[in-house]
């Protein structure tokens, strides 16, 4: 018979940090440890984690009752839960190398090659010269910014000048809109592009869906390794796009490296090309980063699927949320017949004029944060978080959903409400609350975050100067639950595009 031991178990050899034998023995110390779900011997917390609510509703709700730092065992791990900013401030920003850690998950793993790249990767060497790379490639490169904002503003026009050819039809948005934030990554990360119908794009689609649909959803897949070796379903989708996903960036570095040029460095891949060709060229004793072609696959495969794949699920909650609140679409028209009016493009320095058209970009990354859960953390020495004792190789969960709907943080935040992103002279504010964490913080913060604000900015500015979306007609309003993954994505959903009188009185 199986009896809860709320994280306790005795007896055996020597435990390894964060097990449930080590947390007894540490416990016995006077050591205080968060509040913890009642545990089993080899299935850990799983029946208190069974529920119909996606996790991060889940934990929200245990929240209730078991606080805002709480922990459980996932199997044999030793997991701790964050719910409110202050604990997730100190984990992300005060002990931020200390909790750099990355856990190693079946699904994980599989999408990272054993934990390569920049998001799955642990702290490292390795890892601190791959972010900086990254770093340099996007947004220190030619004219930084300014060429940029150029490119981004190119995609933005084309898309826009295709989308009039779709007027007053029932229209996929998303498909295009998604390959305009390809297209962005792609320039920076590979010098390329993609045209519509392009069949290499289709695959990437594709693939980006099977690996969405997947990775982290298979609770128990990742709590039990084993289990990847008898015939599972997602299991085998995941392998599938990840195989397509490699072969195009094969092709890539293959394409590359025939083209290579020590003094014309062109994009992300050159970049990280040259670094390994300095690194092959050093002699020094000193230890040096790791630059092997799946190093180098990874940290690309990253930039380039999640960067494209959190961007164009920003934009469409942007999008689903103009459909259900449509006097907040036509607020930001005016705000940008105003301040732009039709004569020309926006452009970024707008920022400082459209404070509506910001305060509703940040008030939906607030409702629906992209990664609710972050992806999890991993503490590489003993230390603690609140006062409570965190053992090695804990892993810990902050619940950015939980953190942005919190009451005492937030008036009524299950509400969409713009305006509490404005001050009294309605001016944007950027954090009118210190638990605003959509792109997480401190060293493991996203690497993206400002080109991602840029594309979201110059894109909603231009379609909604040309456009006005509407729910076509037989067609239901999409909720706003979303579907939860590696990204949290809304169902997905038609729009019908109308063309703005002004708009096109101005350019006829």
């Amino acid at each position: 018979m199986l009896v809860a031991r709320g994280c306790d178990v005795m007896g055996g050899p020597e435990p390894r940090p964060g097990t449930w034998r080590s947390l007894v023995q540490r416990k016995l110390k006077g050591e205080k440890y968060p509040k913890c779900l009642p545990s089993f011997p080899l299935i850990g917390s799983l029946l208190s984690l069974r529920s119909n609510l996606a996790p991060h509703l889940h934990f929200q709700n245990l929240q209730k009752t078991h606080g805002n730092l709480f922990s459980l065992m996932m199997g044999p791990r030793y997991v701790v839960v964050i719910n409110n900013y202050q604990y997730a401030k100190e984990v992300l920003i005060k002990k931020g190398k200390i909790f750099a850690g990355r856990p190693s998950l079946v699904s994980m793993d599989l999408l990272s090659r054993d934990g390569k790249g920049i998001a799955f990767a642990s702290y490292s060497p390795t890892w601190r010269f791959h972010r900086k790379l990254v770093h340099s490639n996007l947004y220190l490169c030619g004219n930084g910014l300014e060429s940029l904002e150029e490119l981004i503003c190119k995609e933005v026009s084309s898309i826009c000048t295709m989308l009039e050819q779709f007027v007053d039809v029932p229209l996929d948005l998303m498909t295009e809109v998604t390959r305009m934030v390809t297209n962005v990554i792609s320039m920076l990360c590979f010098n390329s592009s993609y045209e519509k119908g392009d069949p290499e794009f289709q695959k990437i689609l594709d693939y980006s869906e099977g690996i969405v649909d997947t990775v982290g959803k298979d609770k128990l897949m990742d709590l039990f390794s084993w289990l990847q070796y008898f015939p599972n379903e997602d299991i085998q989708t995941l392998k599938r796009s990840i195989a397509v996903r490699d072969s195009i960036l094969q092709k890539k570095l293959e394409e590359h490296k025939a083209n290579y040029n020590s003094e014309s460095i062109n994009d992300l891949l050159d970049s990280l090309l040259k670094a390994q060709e300095n690194l092959k060229n050093n002699n020094s004793p000193i230890p040096r980063p790791h630059l092997t072609d799946d190093h180098l696959m990874m940290t690309v495969a990253d930039i380039f699927g999640a960067g494209a794949e959190t961007t164009s699920t920003s934009i469409a909650w942007i999008i689903l949320y103009l459909l259900h609140y449509p006097q907040v679409q036509t607020k930001i028209q005016e705000e940008i017949e105003n301040n732009i009016g039709y004569e020309r493009p926006p452009n970024i320095s707008d920022r400082s004029n459209l404070h509506f058209l910001n305060a509703t970009i940040s008030e939906t990354l607030r409702s629906q944060p992209v990664a609710p859960l972050l992806i999890p953390h991993v503490a590489l020495a003993d230390t603690s978080i609140g006062g409570y004792t965190i053992p090695k190789d804990s892993q810990v969960i902050i619940n950015v959903w939980a953190i942005h709907h919190d009451e005492k943080e937030w008036e009524s935040p299950e509400t969409f409400d713009p305006t509490r992103f404005l001050d009294t002279e309605g001016k944007y504010v950027h954090s009118p609350s210190p638990s605003f964490l959509p792109f997480g913080a401190g060293i493991r913060a996203c690497v993206g975050e400002v080109l991602t604000k840029m594309q979201l900015f110059l894109f909603i500015a231009t379609f909604l100067q040309h456009f006005t979306v509407e729910v076509p007609a037989g067609h239901q309003l999409v909720g706003l639950n979303g579907k939860f993954g590696i990204v949290l994505q809304p169902e997905k959903f038609k729009v019908q595009l109308k063309s703005r009188k002004a708009w096109k009185d101005c350019v006829s």
